[in-house]
């Protein structure tokens, strides 16, 4: 899918990187926060940048989408922000902040965010929540002014995010879940920006779905074992069937994550 600029809010756009990929869905999605009137741009995840991928022009010119709409009107990028640390969402922050100047947070970079944080940019409020289970680091971004919430791959718009042990934490993602929900029911989320495919409409419903499809797969895992499935490989076969060695070493990850929630050994195999 080619590469795509979308204006979401009247102070919200999107710019998809044209990586698309099974774990990127349709692409990255960067996300640039500007309030009307104001010159002041926060970037969120300015994408990939990866001098040994065959597909380095066209991150190369993201890159320069990103920069260039971030700039018209006489804008300028005040601070570029990660949701998390994985290279398809940060590849580009260090060149992108040479390019601008502007300071970059989040994956171990600069200040650590605070949970609850709130940080203005020329008059347009954010907040930060750290949001731990897809990652160790992964944060949210809520845009109160417009009831959006970005969740970098805490949310997909379309499917589930991987939980990867050990870098994923099952437990933590469930309660991730939870304060997501707790804020949708407050009113205080009416939409939600993922960090790969499209804007999520209906977030009770989806977020609903997500927990549900979590618990059906620990089910299946329990009843996998409790069948006799030994180890991850056993239970990887099980669950997931046959597949790709590629595959099949992340679904190992996954049941891992999940041995690990359920109090079982994750190193088993």
């Amino acid at each position: 899918m080619a590469a795509q600029t979308t204006r979401i809010t009247d102070r919200v756009e999107l710019l998809r990187c044209d990586n698309p990929g099974p774990m990127t869905l349709e692409g990255t999605n960067t996300y640039l926060l500007r309030e009307p009137g104001s010159a002041e741009v926060l970037v969120v995840d300015p994408g990939p940048l990866d001098p040994a991928d065959p597909r380095y022009p066209e991150h190369l010119a993201h890159l320069d989408r990103v920069r260039a709409r971030a700039e018209a009107d006489g804008g300028r990028v005040a601070a570029i922000w990660l949701t998390h640390h994985h290279l398809d969402h940060t590849g580009a922050a260090d060149r992108l902040a040479d390019l601008t100047g502007a300071p970059v947070r989040g994956a171990g970079r600069g200040t650590a965010f605070t949970d609850g944080e709130r940080v203005a940019f020329g008059g347009l409020e954010v907040v930060v929540h750290l949001a731990p289970g897809h990652t160790a680091d992964s944060v949210l971004v809520r845009a109160p002014a417009e009831t959006l919430l970005l969740s970098g791959d805490t949310l997909l718009g379309r499917g589930t995010t991987v939980i990867m042990w050990p870098d994923g934490d099952l437990g933590a993602y469930l309660e991730t879940l939870a304060a997501i929900a707790a804020d949708i029911d407050a009113g205080l989320v009416t939409r939600i920006a993922p960090g790969h495919g499209p804007l999520i409409t209906e977030p009770a419903a989806f977020v609903a779905g997500v927990h549900r499809h979590r618990l059906d797969r620990l089910d299946q895992v329990r009843a996998a074992v409790g069948q006799g499935a030994e180890g991850v490989t056993g239970v990887v076969r099980a669950v997931y069937g046959d597949q790709d060695p590629k595959l099949a070493a992340a679904c190992a990850r996954i049941v891992q994550a999940q041995f690990a929630y359920l109090g079982l050994d994750p190193e088993t195999d």
